[in-house]
């Protein structure tokens, strides 16, 4: 807690930029780097896990009998 105003205005920074409120989106999390690597191939996870499945199920079940 603050005892004087004094205090109060010591610690207050002593620049004050009047632009730092249109600027505060650029530090959201939604465009930092994690998050934009993270979104760059939106069904890349889901194609690499139908792509498996299919193989495993071809290599298992779809045996070609005929093998030259």
């Amino acid at each position: 807690m603050l005892r004087s105003h004094t205090e109060s205005q010591a610690r207050r920074p002593i620049y004050n930029d009047p632009w730092k409120r249109r600027e505060a989106w650029r530090s959201h999390q939604i465009f930092s780097k994690s998050n934009n690597f993270r979104t760059l191939f939106p069904g890349l996870g889901y194609a690499t896990v139908a792509f498996a499945v299919y193989c495993t199920y071809e290599h298992f079940f779809l045996k070609d009998k005929k093998h030259h």
